[in-house]
């Protein structure tokens, strides 16, 4: 039942703004109170079904299917100036919605804006070929085409990011999109929806849905008119997703978690190492797939580093994630809370010491937050080392050699970002390519932007998200021969 007193966020199908078949409703908390703020619409497989019924449609109407990649260019630039106007108040519903900082959600929401004007630029440099073929008396060129309809699956962390990287390419491309908005924390989603419809792209060419894994989420990714998947989640999620893909052969693409490293070596300059340590792990809350959780110092350093890490843990501001004076808010769900204490307190059991933070802080309003927390690690075989908690906990492990600081960083199951401090230009660039993920940062950390690909190795997913390379993913290639000669067509039951 929608509450007349709280927002209310219906479904954006095919152009317009609808309740679920059901008329199921859920509701949305607010981590900083931890009281429900918002609801919204619930899809079921019915709605799914329009929804993509809708995009195959556009893809072959004049309204888009029939647009020169210039026009889809210029829906696309006022879509980035819609965003970058929005900018506050996407942020700001963003915060609410999911507890990340408001100085970071409305940053984000206004600096995505220009993942849209970069494939903006690229939709009319998508050309085809003709093609020196080997062989007399023919002309053979190919067209690039749109992959067809994409579904978009987005998490609720970093969800303006996380869309942008996905519907950015497949309407440069001239694909119609789908997007699934996390059932946890929906509302700037939904809200971004209405931008679109505003911006003036044809109905059906961008629907916008949320609901549950059985009336959504498995429909869609199911759904046998899907061309192309992109994913963001965890990895058990997307386990489920491939298997589901089976009944469309969807070209797939898979964002998963990390547990990302960060390797300071003992020539570093500390305050950047010391300030990137910070941002890679307390930055969003430390609610990041690209969170470098697992910190290895060197020796000579290491008492040092971790004494000033301390004291910086000390200064870290917990509160309001509205507040400008907020370094952490809560985090989005309790069960991460309940993740990261039971974590914990197997670290300490396996021998860990936990240096700093460790508990909830309920005090704060809600059961969402979580002190910013290190744990000194004997070895590297601690469950804080494995676990992607997603909050603000920093593992920290003494290494001597480059040599074991490679095989340390190497040891995880997942490769997405890692990050490396040293003032040796040729140690960085030896360690950089032997460290087994997608992303490497050199004296920085978890910085993005549209020129470059992003995306990681093993349990980390495939597939790369940004960069030039991105739009081919939502493109198939067309191949024409055309014979030129007068003469008929010779043996037939011969190849040419």
């Amino acid at each position: 039942m929608v509450n007349q007193e709280q927002p209310h966020y219906p479904l954006l199908i095919d152009g317009q703004w609808v309740e679920g078949a059901n008329n199921r409703v859920m509701e949305t908390y607010n981590p900083a109170t931890g009281e429900p703020w918002a609801t919204f619409a619930c899809a079921e497989s019915e709605d799914v079904d329009k929804a993509v019924c809708a995009a195959r449609r556009v893809l072959s109407a004049p309204e888009w299917g029939g647009f020169t990649q210039t026009q889809r260019a210029d829906l696309m630039f006022k879509l980035a100036d819609l965003l970058e106007e929005h900018a506050k108040t996407l942020g700001e519903i963003e915060t609410t919605d999911s507890g990340k900082l408001a100085a970071e959600t409305v940053t984000q929401a206004k600096y995505v804006a220009n993942y849209y004007r970069y494939y903006a630029g690229l939709a009319d440099k998508i050309e085809g070929q003709t093609l020196p073929i080997d062989k007399p008396d023919m002309h053979v060129f190919t067209k690039p085409e749109p992959i067809g309809v994409v579904a978009a699956v987005v998490p609720w962390n970093a969800q303006m990011f996380l869309t942008a990287t996905k519907l950015a390419p497949a309407l440069a491309a001239g694909c119609s999109v789908i997007i699934k908005a996390s059932e946890v924390a929906p509302a700037a989603i939904l809200e971004f929806a209405k931008l679109i419809s505003e911006a003036g792209f044809p109905d059906g060419v961008v629907s916008v849905i949320t609901g549950d894994a059985e009336g959504c989420a498995i429909p869609l990714t199911s759904h046998p008119d899907i061309d192309r998947l992109a994913f963001t989640g965890g990895p058990e999620t997307a386990k489920h997703v491939v298997r589901n893909t089976a009944n469309n052969f969807a070209v797939t693409s898979l964002e998963l978690g990390g547990k990302s490293p960060i390797i300071v070596f003992d020539d570093a300059n500390l305050e950047s190492a010391v300030n990137g340590i910070i941002a890679g792990n307390f930055g969003a809350s430390g609610q990041s797939c690209v969170a470098g959780s697992r910190v290895y110092i060197q020796k000579g350093i290491y008492t040092k580093v971790l004494e000033t890490l301390k004291q910086q843990a000390e200064q870290v501001v917990v509160g309001n994630p509205l507040e400008p004076s907020s370094h952490i808010g809560p985090l989005c769900t309790l069960a991460q809370v309940r993740l990261i204490e039971e974590t914990l307190a197997k670290a300490i059991e396996q021998g860990a010491n936990i240096l700093a933070g460790g508990t909830s802080l309920p005090e704060l309003g809600s059961g969402h937050y979580f002190a910013p927390t290190i744990v000194e690690c004997p070895h590297n075989d601690i469950e804080t080392l494995t676990v992607e908690m997603f909050g603000p906990v920093m593992s920290i492990v003494c290494f001597d050699s480059e040599e074991e600081a490679i095989t340390l960083a190497n040891a995880s199951k997942f490769g997405l970002g890692s990050g490396l401090f040293t003032e040796n230009l040729a140690r960085a660039m030896r360690v950089s390519q032997k460290i087994q993920s997608g992303i490497c940062w050199v004296n920085t950390y978890r910085a993005v932007s549209p020129i470059a690909p992003f995306g990681g190795v093993n349990q980390s997913g495939y597939g790369r998200e940004a960069g030039v390379q991105a739009i081919q993913d939502y493109i198939r290639v067309r191949t024409t021969w055309i014979s030129t000669s007068s003469e008929p067509m010779g043996n037939p039951f011969v190849m040419r």
